[in-house]
C-alpha cells in the first residue's frame, strides 16, 4: 500500500469503488451505528445520486485504486471516507485542505457523537463543534454534533 495519493474529482466508473470505501469505512470507524441503508442501497445511491449529482472527490491510490471519498455541497462538508488501512496517511488532511478552498467562506458538516476520532481530526483542522442532537434528525436516529469552520 504505497504510491502517490492524486484527490481528483470523481466520475461515473469510480462509484462502485467510492461506495466499497464508504461502506467498509462506515463499519470500521462506526460499529454501533446501524446503518440505514443496506449495501447495495448505498451503492446505488452513490452510484445515482452522489457521483452525477454531487460535487465528489475522490483520492486514488497508485496501486490501490480509490482509497478516499468526500463530497461537498455549499458551505457542507457532508462526507468524507478513507479506506480504514489508509487512515493516518495525510489523506484526510489534504480532503479537508480542499473543501476549505472550494468554501473559503467557510464549512460545517456533521458527525456522530460516537466517533470520536472524527472529533479529534475536525477541531485539529479548526471545526468548533456547535450544535448537539438527540440523532432524531438523521436516518440512523444517533445522536450527532454539527462542526463549523470559519477563516
Amino acid at each position: 500500500m504505497t504510491g502517490e495519493v492524486v484527490l481528483r474529482r470523481a466520475v461515473a466508473e469510480d462509484s462502485r469503488a467510492a461506495a466499497e470505501v464508504y461502506l467498509r469505512s462506515f463499519d470500521a470507524a462506526l460499529p454501533t451505528v446501524v446503518r440505514a441503508h443496506t449495501d447495495d442501497e448505498v451503492r446505488e445511491y452513490i452510484r445515482d445520486v452522489v457521483v452525477p449529482l454531487r460535487e465528489t472527490w475522490v483520492a486514488e491510490a497508485d496501486g490501490a485504486g480509490i482509497v478516499g471519498l468526500m463530497v461537498l455541497g455549499q458551505e457542507v462538508l457532508s462526507q468524507l471516507y478513507l479506506d480504514p488501512g489508509w487512515r493516518g496517511r495525510g489523506i484526510g488532511d489534504r480532503f479537508v485542505a480542499l473543501a476549505k478552498e472550494r468554501n473559503p467562506g467557510g464549512l460545517s458538516l456533521w458527525t456522530f457523537q460516537v466517533n470520536k476520532p472524527a472529533h479529534r481530526f475536525y477541531e485539529r483542522h479548526g471545526f468548533t463543534a456547535v450544535e448537539f442532537t438527540d440523532g432524531s434528525g438523521n436516518e440512523e436516529r444517533e445522536p450527532d454534533v454539527r462542526y463549523v469552520w470559519r477563516p
